[in-house]
């Protein structure tokens, strides 16, 4: 079964500078994202995932790398195993620790919660 790779905060910090065309894509509920926001992501929250899964090929490029993120690591590793074995995604990326890692290794503005 295909995986996502495991991608660490700071090592997605260096590839969004050194501008890699990466598609950030997180799977956290709106509430979360009240509270913590990386720009520039594609938002699908998975309890919400009725309302976009249809549209899943028009929000996701499959040409770009996707990096998946929740809060802690879990759930956007879980929905990038299913964008890869169910729905044919071959560049995935899981960012280790979530959003939390990223406030804690890259940029302590980003609130914890």
């Amino acid at each position: 079964m295909p995986q996502p790779r495991s991608l660490s905060a700071r090592d997605l910090q260096q590839r969004l500078q050194a501008g890699e065309p990466l598609l950030l894509v997180d799977v956290r509920e709106l509430e979360e994202l009240a509270l913590a926001a990386l720009p520039g992501v594609v938002h699908l929250p998975l309890g919400a995932s009725q309302q976009w899964l249809a549209q899943l090929d028009q929000l996701l490029d499959r040409e770009k790398e996707l990096v998946v993120l929740c809060h802690g690591g879990i759930r956007s590793w879980q929905f990038g195993c299913w964008l890869m074995e169910t729905q044919g995604y071959s560049q995935v990326w899981n960012l280790e620790g979530g959003i939390d890692a990223w406030s804690l290794q890259v940029d302590p503005t980003v609130p914890r919660y």
